[in-house]
């Protein structure tokens, strides 16, 4: 995780400024706008540096778990669940910072019959703290997921080589880039989430 910060400081730091952008600064620019724009219709442009970390980090931790022998922190749910419980403790202190305790109107829908009240906000209390958990369990399972079946069809793939050569190496191609895509998705819906859940921050809903 260390070196993944690492990664992301040299980044920003040696980021190249070419009037005519290479592979790479086209890439990376097309990516910041993506995320600008996506950052400002949900939560607001004061997020946005957050959210584009957040994704680069994750996917970079992501993708590196595809090497040998590394390991894949993402995978594993105290990590993730970590990243979904400070995420949703800033969003709630956030709110409370803004709201004060009108931030906890999100708890009881608009319009809906007062008598329903404890039933609504009881409800409402429990989607709102499952936020943790589906954030970071959804990101470790797919990844979890996604490593088993690699293992599982590396070793057919093993075994089947001693009959045919080239099918074996097309099995574990397309099982590479189908994890290399996953890993990028997952990043990519984790930090949609969480610019939709910075939301809450700014407006009252």
């Amino acid at each position: 995780m260390v070196l993944i910060l690492v990664v992301v400081v040299a980044l920003v730091l040696l980021r190249a400024n070419q009037l005519i952008p290479n592979r790479g600064q086209a890439a990376t620019e097309s990516i910041y706008d993506h995320f600008g724009g996506l950052v400002k219709d949900n939560s607001g442009p004061q997020y946005f540096p957050f959210v584009l970390t957040l994704f680069i980090f994750i996917g970079l931790l992501n993708i590196l778990g595809l090497f040998p022998y590394v390991f894949t922190v993402t995978a594993h749910v105290v990590v993730t669940l970590g990243l979904s419980f400070s995420i949703i403790m800033g969003v709630t202190m956030g709110g409370l910072w803004k709201f004060k305790w009108n931030f906890l109107s999100i708890l009881m829908p608009a319009g809906a019959p007062l008598a329903l009240a404890p039933l609504l906000v009881l409800i409402e209390t429990v989607s709102y703290i499952s936020r943790i958990i589906s954030l970071g369990v959804r990101l470790a399972a797919n990844l979890s997921a996604g490593h088993l079946l690699f293992a599982i069809l590396a070793g057919f793939g093993f075994n089947m080589a001693l009959v045919l050569n080239i099918f074996p190496v097309l099995i574990m191609v397309f099982i590479s880039l189908l994890e290399a895509a996953v890993a990028v998705i997952q990043a990519y819906v984790f930090s949609l989430l969480t610019s939709i859940y910075l939301a809450d921050t700014q407006v009252l809903h």
